[in-house]
């Protein structure tokens, strides 16, 4: 076999690859994740897979990083979803206390979904699916 039929064969399998993947294919975006998932990739790194706080992050952290298991027990056994909502957008929180060491999210999502309309209606999909995934993460209150 041939250098050029050898280049001839590479070429027709990619474009055959390529044409695979292009007409019926859809984008993979943020919104395709669950929960759990982009807690995964966005959040454990910091919070630990299980969220308490442990990620391999957390040790360089100069404060301290929560778990996030405990949110519910260390509000009277409510989960203040709205609060939560708050924080991990963070574009309503003005920084009265200083610098914040969790990104913002909301904003860091609006540009990864396409910094539109559409895609400010994704981030708060997104939040959303944080904040029910760690509503699901919250650890039974002592005694139960």
């Amino acid at each position: 076999m041939s250098a050029s039929n050898i280049k001839c064969g590479l070429a027709a399998s990619a474009a055959a690859l390529l044409a695979g993947c292009g007409a019926g294919a859809q984008p993979f975006g943020l919104t395709d994740l669950s929960g759990a998932e982009l807690f995964e990739r966005f959040c454990a790194a910091c919070h630990g897979v299980e969220g308490r706080g442990d990620g391999p992050v957390a040790a360089g952290m100069s404060t301290a990083v929560p778990d996030l298991t405990r949110i519910a027990q260390r509000n009277d056994g409510e989960f203040p979803a709205g609060t939560i909502r708050e924080t991990i957008d963070g574009r309503s929180l003005a920084a009265a206390h200083g610098t914040r060491a969790m990104p913002v999210w909301g904003y860091e999502f609006w540009v990864e979904e396409g910094a539109d309309i559409t895609a400010e209606q994704e981030a708060r999909e997104i939040v959303r699916r944080l904040v029910q995934h760690l509503a699901e993460m919250q650890a039974p209150a002592r005694g139960e």
